[in-house]
């Protein structure tokens, strides 16, 4: 079975906008670079930098509780690993992620835009080489457009691809069968993946990604027509290289 890759997405910072890509190289094992290299604490948490292991993702800012976050645009700068956010286009806050100074700034506008959500002084936490995920493995998510447009037909209204925060969206293979693919390794461009498990679906799902408002019950639409709540697979990077929008897929 063949497919094609659309569109590569990484997400800098977790719970805000993706960063799209065009072509991506990754390593054999690891996670798309800068993918969720950062998250907001909100609060005190038990993440530690140095000792970097899995948290629950309620100790950050995440769409799951803080849908307030989508109503923003953010823009990740890879050479100075710049984050610039945005309101209506315009720009409201800009820091460099590596610098302290550059992360207290982008704290104080997520302090004042959050201010009701917090249980603390949110703090900018992460950096280049971590994966910020409560499961704590690097891996590539990926979700099916065929899948989408049958879900959209069951929904019966249009739905958003970014609602699902893929790293990777193919399409050509028949819709649902991705779910099947556990324990199969897939190739695209000269990247071998192994699926590993299918992506339980939670709140997260409900927020519209560009008007930041509750607007949906994916994972109760999965639940009560299909069965379950899974939309989208898990891979590990068997093997890594440079894959780009416009591969051809294989499994």
């Amino acid at each position: 079975m063949t497919g094609v890759v659309t569109g590569i997405y990484r997400y800098p910072v977790k719970g805000l906008s993706p960063d799209p890509l065009a072509r991506v190289t990754l390593a054999t094992a690891g996670a798309l670079p800068f993918d969720r290299a950062w998250a907001i604490e909100n609060g005190p948490s038990r993440f530690d930098p140095v000792n970097p292991r899995p948290v629950p993702d309620i100790s950050f800012l995440v769409l799951m509780r803080d849908e307030r976050l989508a109503a923003i645009e953010s823009r990740f700068e890879e050479d100075a690993q710049r984050l610039v956010i945005l309101r209506g286009g315009r720009q409201v806050a800009s820091g460099l992620l590596q610098e302290p100074s550059g992360r207290q700034v982008l704290e104080q506008f997520f302090a004042a835009f959050m201010t009701d959500r917090l249980r603390g002084r949110p703090k900018i936490v992460g950096g280049p080489g971590h994966y910020i995920a409560e499961g704590g493995i690097p891996c590539v998510h990926l979700i099916n457009l065929a899948t989408l447009r049958d879900f959209e037909r069951i929904a019966g209204r249009t739905v958003d691809p970014i609602r699902f925060r893929p790293n990777l969206v193919i399409d050509g293979p028949e819709p649902w069968s991705e779910l099947n693919w556990i324990g199969r390794e897939i190739v695209i461009g000269s990247v071998r993946l192994k699926i590993v498990e299918r992506t339980a679906r939670c709140a997260a799902t409900n927020v519209d990604p560009k008007q930041g408002t509750r607007d949906m019950d994916i994972p109760a639409v999965l639940r009560r027509e299909l069965g379950h709540i899974d939309f989208g697979v898990y891979g590990i990077v068997e093997a890594g290289g440079t894959l780009a929008v416009g591969d051809t897929l294989e499994t």
